[in-house]
């Protein structure tokens, strides 16, 4: 609500009344825990129709609830903002074994952050260079590392080559860490699917048997639930 207020300049209830209307027709919905709204799929009756952000989220959102369920762990979801990957889905409220608190909105960095490397590692070369000219204007550290092009073509390579991105280690906070994938759509990056745990109750075989296959699972039936939701075809109730 904050947001849109600061954004529209409408007064808050003004704001209130439209979501409600929106809600009524099917367009919105509370987000998670009842904590601020989303939009649904049904926006794809309306203009170019449903892409991006909401239907990552949208389609991710049973298979996140399902990876902190099974693993504790908590899951998030991100997409492409500009030069920074964004939180859209987070179970973080609802582990209880979560490094973090509520990081829903919350933007990082696509050089340091294992969310952010996973997109940088599997988008076409076009996008890639477009993205580092935004990266060289920025003003935070962990976006523009001296010899920046030469860090991400590294942090690529090694990302592509294990299958999976990991946060920089030198990041904040160390006792941490994120595992992540890409979540795929028509062979291009729509998004990445993530986990963060303690490093000291992850062990590297429980990294590699454990979370990366669930991640990667979780992306496959992302990708398919994003079909069903683009062909307007019922979704189902998702992971059991």
């Amino acid at each position: 609500m904050d947001q849109l207020h600061r954004v529209t300049l409408l007064p808050k209830p003004t704001i209130m009344r439209l979501l409600g209307t929106l809600m009524t027709a099917g367009l919105v919905a509370k987000g998670e825990r009842g904590i601020g709204y989303r939009v649904t799929s049904d926006v794809q009756a309306l203009s170019s129709g449903f892409h991006g952000g909401p239907l990552v989220a949208q389609a991710g959102r049973p298979w996140v609830a399902d990876l902190t369920r099974r693993l504790r762990w908590p899951a998030a979801i991100a997409v492409l903002d500009g030069a920074r990957i964004a939180i859209s889905v987070s179970t973080a409220a609802s582990s209880t074994m979560s490094p973090f608190h509520a990081t829903i909105g919350v933007r990082h960095s696509l050089v340091t952050r294992a969310l952010g490397r996973a997109y940088l590692a599997w988008c076409p070369e076009e996008e890639l260079r477009i993205l580092l000219r935004m990266l060289e204007v920025s003003s935070d550290p962990e976006d523009r590392p001296p010899n920046l092009e030469r860090v991400v073509r590294m942090v690529i390579a090694t990302t592509r080559r294990q299958g999976y991105a990991l946060r920089d280690p030198k990041v904040e906070p160390r006792s941490s860490n994120t595992v992540a994938v890409p979540i795929m759509l028509d062979a291009a990056v729509v998004g990445t699917i993530g986990m963060s745990f303690f490093r000291s109750a992850v062990s590297q075989r429980a990294l590699l048997e454990d979370l990366v296959p669930a991640l990667r699972q979780a992306s496959l039936e992302i990708t398919t639930s994003m079909k069903r939701l683009q062909g307007n075809t019922p979704e189902p109730a998702g992971p059991v």
